[in-house]
């Protein structure tokens, strides 16, 4: 192989810095229609339970159906649709609604950090936290920060938004550093790959390598989940 020629790392890098954000562009995009489906589908279930008077149990009724209408996808489990409601739940009003699916009321696309995490870090955020200042503050941070899941729930263990005063500050919104926690999560990001039907077509190599659903659901199971009940 030739000598490079003079100039030729700093090239090298700009092209790979393209490669990198071109990544982090198409993972959030993605990550876009992942979390609106999320959210759709967890105020459908509100809005039934609401007006038609369904009990919890029909969650299992819809999981199972999906599943089975899916069934290369594992995102629809009971436990996860849950938290799609719990989603809905606490973003109800128009405009937060709105600033969800990163659209203003003329329906323009506009940029908005509710998007910019993985699904995972929701579930975090729902299970640990119950107040809407506080799952602000933490969402904020970590796209800020660019957290992954396990930082982000040190942080809120250790109660960083009571140590730190609290403020919900604006702040620039910026791609992940390649080399951060957050970059290197989203592109592996479980819940992403079920989206597009790709898990199953993995090389069985690769499967064992990146985190499963099942197996951080059965992490997140130890925690309390928002809004248990009964019913039928």
């Amino acid at each position: 192989m030739i000598p490079p020629p003079a100039g030729y790392a700093d090239w090298l890098g700009d092209i790979k810095t393209q490669i990198h954000e071109a990544q982090q562009r198409a993972a959030q995009a993605l990550n876009l229609h992942l979390v609106s489906l999320y959210w759709k589908i967890g105020r459908a279930i509100l809005d039934q339970q609401e007006q038609q008077g369904w009990g919890a149990k029909v969650i299992d009724r819809l999981a199972h159906d999906l599943r089975t209408n899916f069934p290369e996808m594992k995102g629809f489990s009971p436990r996860n649709l849950k938290y799609m409601r719990a989603f809905a739940a606490a973003w109800t009003e128009p405009a937060m609604a709105q600033e969800l699916l990163g659209q203003s009321e003329s329906g323009a696309m506009v940029h908005q950090p509710l998007h910019k995490l993985p699904w995972c870090h929701y579930c975090v955020l729902l299970d640990k936290l119950k107040t809407r200042e506080e799952r602000a503050w933490y969402l904020r941070k970590a796209i800020e920060h660019h957290w992954s899941r396990n930082i982000l729930v040190i942080q809120i263990e250790s109660q960083l938004m009571e140590r730190s005063g609290g403020a919900v500050t604006n702040f620039e919104l910026t791609l992940p550093k390649p080399q951060s926690d957050l970059a290197r999560e989203s592109l592996k990001d479980p819940y992403r790959l079920d989206f597009l039907g790709l898990v199953e077509s993995l090389p069985a190599e690769l499967q064992t390598s990146l985190p499963s659903i099942e197996q951080i659901e059965r992490e997140l199971a130890g925690d309390e989940f928002p809004e248990k009940e009964d019913g039928v």
